[in-house]
């Protein structure tokens, strides 16, 4: 047979449909693993529940640290499929939004529905990252990624004309990667704090230090 034919066949958007099918549902069986059971959950377990082999897992998406990454980015999505920052809903109405104030409060009221729900997911992360080499390395990329996003944050922000002048992009960076991280929510929901008041607060606390 024509070898060009079988690389044609091998490439068809039937094959292609049927591969991002697969990483659907394996993403989807692993956002439920590790919702219940943290970085404890067993990969076998969702195989099993993807209905896939191991090794389809592996070739899918990744080894365990790079499946937690991807459940990770698919409910910042809000999608089955990992969703890159300048896609989602609320970062494109972010940099859609007119004002600063508009965006910080658009921004803080993403922060208050998805930290509810990453925020477990990181915490497992950064756990198994104490002793997992991967794991280390798969979470270190993420706060690189995050403190990236941050820095394109501020510099959205400075169009508006609002932010203090006395603050550089990279310190309103700093100062909003400060709220919306793990340790502060998790500080606030260990006092008994909710995510509407968390929500409520991110808005207050960026709009005194940020804007004139």
């Amino acid at each position: 047979m024509d070898p060009s034919v079988k690389t044609r066949r091998y490439d068809s958007p039937a094959r292609r449909e049927q591969a991002e099918r697969t990483r659907r549902a394996v993403v989807r069986a692993a956002r439920r693993h590790f919702t219940r059971h943290g970085y404890a959950a067993q990969v076998s377990a969702i195989a099993s529940s993807a209905k896939v082999s191991v090794d389809t897992v592996y070739t899918s998406v990744g080894r365990k640290p790079e499946l937690m990454l991807a459940v990770i980015d698919s409910v910042l999505g809000n999608a089955d499929d990992p969703v890159p920052a300048l896609q989602r809903d609320y970062v494109q109405a972010f940099r859609a939004a007119p004002t600063a104030h508009q965006k910080l409060s658009l921004y803080a009221e993403a922060m208050g529905r998805l930290m509810p729900q990453i925020a477990p997911l990181q915490a497992a992360l950064a756990e198994a990252s104490r002793s997992d080499p991967e794991c280390a390395r798969v979470w270190q990329h993420l706060k690189d990624r995050r403190a990236n996003n941050m820095r394109m944050l501020a510099a959205d922000l400075r169009t508006t004309g609002s932010l203090r002048g006395d603050l550089t992009d990279d310190e309103v960076a700093d100062l909003v990667w400060v709220g919306n991280s793990l340790e502060y929510y998790t500080l606030l929901t260990e006092r008994g704090w909710d995510a509407e008041r968390y929500a409520t607060h991110l808005l207050d606390l960026w709009a005194r230090l940020l804007l004139e």
